[in-house]
């Protein structure tokens, strides 16, 4: 299992938030995400034999935000 903080441009409200969460808790090997708003940051654990840090940023960018 891995951890990694994605430093994430454009969320501003709850529905941002859930937007994220749901789209990377749709992908198979996502454990766990903690969206942080105030700091544009999201912490996920995940199983990275199952997923990518790529795929884990193309699933944040579909929603219409910016990965830094």
């Amino acid at each position: 299992m891995m951890t990694i903080t994605l430093y994430v441009q454009g969320m501003t409200c709850g529905h941002c938030q859930m937007a994220v969460t749901n789209a990377l808790q749709e992908l198979d090997g996502v454990k766990r995400v903690e969206v942080h708003l105030q700091e544009g940051m999201v912490d996920v654990d995940y199983d990275e034999t199952k997923v990518s840090v790529d795929k884990l940023k193309e699933a944040i960018e579909e929603q219409g935000y910016e990965v830094k």
